[in-house]
């Protein structure tokens, strides 16, 4: 089964729904584990324009905000729907997220 690796970045307080959301549309899966995670603190910075609405912070001015950098694993073919649930369950307006692709070796 190919794998590729699913990154997002979200407030603490959210934490725990984006996580829920996207192990229940099927990440996080390492042989006989369930809901496996990895996810450390930094800073993320942003500058919302005019049309913004963002939903911590200010338009018009750079802000930075304290975040989690969380990483799980996610079958190829259930990329769209896994990106689909987080996006659901994110705070923010536009979640920023990666995704990886990961070699068999």
């Amino acid at each position: 089964m190919a794998l590729v690796k699913l990154v997002w970045f979200v407030p603490e307080e959210a934490l725990d729904a984006t996580r829920d959301a996207v192990f229940e549309a099927g990440a996080g899966r390492i042989g006989d584990y369930e809901r496996c995670s990895w996810y450390a603190a930094g800073t993320g910075t942003f500058f919302g324009r005019e049309a913004a609405s963002p939903t911590l912070g200010e338009r018009g001015r750079e802000e930075r905000v304290a975040e989690l950098r969380v990483e799980t694993v996610v079958p190829a073919e259930r990329l769209e729907t896994v990106v689909a649930a987080l996006r659901g369950a994110h705070p923010y307006e536009e979640p920023a997220y990666d995704v990886y692709p990961l070699l068999d070796a």
